[in-house]
């Protein structure tokens, strides 16, 4: 099936530049597809290069490393959100860099690379920027392939401006933009609502295909009647299998996995969230991965970060009440490779007593789902059900130009657009972990000296910083420290299993 998706839309390829959509069931091989699409895209029209888009940092280092694997390390760029990409003129860069390491360095100010691989952070804010760091770049998306993978994390309160900024680079810069991603939202244009005229499907009958690939049948745990951990607990155990529990916060999942965490239901616990830095959550989904292909019986407590990029195999889900687009994703971490056979995996959908919602928005997307979801439980392998369900929520809830961009842009008023556009809440910062490990203790003893650091230091820093909000910080500040080179480090407890802790810290970890 997958070789018939890939023939059928690299027979699209030579189409004109303009927007395009791949809708595919998780587990379809959506990156591979693309790509090959991309290259005779790009063949056929003479663009000069193919820029990927990912929503976050993790699938990048998968994503980037699958690429070069097929068209070598010098034909790959990776640029992630830097930590201070405006300072990049004042960092140190080693002498006995490698030649390709400066070039990919000088790439990373402007993009002249043939493949680049970057987070929608980097490419919207840069597009969106009035600082010449992140202009650089700009010249160079024109002729180009950009490929947008799991669209449906962009943010629906700058969906309007992002969607016109889009529009304008296409109508000027001979670009081509494919959007990819299993639920694909109503950009398109309609009555209320300014967005793309025309988004070509590379797939004829994506409904078919859909209906093919069936993997899951999805349940409601007590008809949505809010539960309590205790209650949840029991159903999980009773799943008898694997299992996947997905919270909306990590104030949630951390209370349950801390019921569970010495239970001996289960051969392992594993928790996942982003109180854990990125070379811990590394480590932790290398090891569910070994186990899930070893047929242990594991128990993985999640918030949704799982729910993009991570391709987990599991025989259960269960997925507290959230917006569609991820209950779908979540269902694309259940029986993925189709093992179980048709609708032999099973997800559960619960709602948690006084659970929480990460904002507004999230609340008011979750119960509108839920309001889909009870009329007809089996809406939810309808293909449409996506596209309806967005442009109802844009309509009924969602502003989709809230911080009026549009109108900012067409004023040039630059520098508040700057100020405005954010794909991700700035009322975070970033936080290094002293204490992860004795390499994350070494490599801040290698660079607490250091005037400047270069942005190779500044990569090795990433692997141990968590983002943490604000007023975390300022409750925390006895266990935080600003370095002289701007960046903070955490010098609180930080637990093997979940992440940046409040407990106390243990004595071993204060003795270098």
């Amino acid at each position: 099936l997958r070789n018939i998706v890939r023939d059928q839309v690299i027979r699209n390829a030579s189409m004109p530049c303009g927007f395009y959509s791949l809708a595919l069931p998780t587990g379809m091989g959506k990156t591979l597809t693309s790509l090959a699409w991309a290259l005779r895209h790009a063949k056929k029209h003479e663009l000069k290069r193919i820029i990927i888009v990912l929503p976050y940092i993790n699938i990048i280092d998968q994503t980037a490393q699958t690429l070069k694997d097929i068209f070598g390390e010098e034909w790959v760029l990776e640029h992630h959100s830097n930590y201070n990409e405006d300072n990049s003129e004042n960092r140190e860069e080693p002498e006995s860099c490698s030649p390709l390491k400066k070039r990919k360095e000088l790439a990373c100010e402007n993009w002249d690379y043939p493949i680049v691989v970057t987070t929608t952070v980097q490419f919207f804010e840069s597009l969106f920027s009035n600082r010449p760091s992140k202009c650089r770049k700009i010249h160079n998306i024109a002729e180009s392939v950009v490929i947008f993978d799991e669209v449906q994390t962009l943010p629906k309160d700058v969906i309007l401006p992002t969607l016109t900024m889009l529009k304008d680079i296409q109508s000027v810069m001979k670009t081509s933009f494919l959007f990819c991603t299993a639920t694909h939202p109503a950009f398109e244009q309609r009555q209320g609502f300014n967005g793309i005229d025309n988004i070509s499907p590379l797939i004829n009958d994506v409904t078919a295909l859909y209906e093919k690939t069936k993997r899951v049948e999805y349940r409601l745990l007590n008809d949505l009647t809010p539960i309590d951990n205790s209650r949840l607990l029991e159903e999980v155990k009773k799943s008898g299998n694997a299992a996947l529990v997905i919270f909306n916060t990590k104030k949630t999942a951390l209370e349950f996995y801390s019921t569970v965490r010495d239970m001996e239901a289960w051969e392992k616990k594993y928790h996942l969230s982003t109180s854990m830095c990125p070379a811990h959550r590394k480590g932790v989904i290398k090891n569910i991965r070994d186990d899930l292909e070893s047929n242990r019986k594991i128990l993985v407590v999640s918030t949704q970060l799982i729910e993009a990029g991570v391709d987990f195999d599991f025989p259960v889900v269960f997925r507290a009440m959230a917006p569609l687009e991820a209950i779908i994703q979540s269902a694309g971490r259940c029986n993925r490779e189709g093992k179980l056979g048709e609708m032999g995996g099973h997800v559960f959908l619960f709602k948690l007593q006084d659970g929480g919602m990460p904002d507004k928005t999230y609340a008011v997307c979750a119960g509108h789902a839920e309001e889909f979801i009870k009329q007809d439980i089996n809406r939810l392998h309808d293909h449409n059900i996506f596209n309806e369900y967005y442009a109802q929520v844009i309509r009924l809830y969602v502003d989709p130009d809230k911080y009026k961009i549009n109108d900012l842009r067409n004023k040039f008023s630059f520098k508040t657009v700057n100020d405005s556009y954010r794909i991700i809440d700035n009322t975070a910062e970033g936080l290094y972990i002293y204490n992860y490990n004795e390499e994350s203790r070494q490599l801040l003893h290698s660079l607490e000296h250091k005037e400047f650091l270069s942005k190779d230091d500044y990569r090795r820093m990433q692997a141990y910083t968590v983002n943490a909000y604000k007023n975390f910080i300022l409750q925390n500040s006895e266990s935080c420290k600003t370095m002289p080179q701007g960046f903070m480090v955490w010098y609180g407890n930080y637990d093997k299993k979940t992440g940046i802790s409040l407990s106390p810290i243990e004595a071993d970890k204060l003795v270098v």
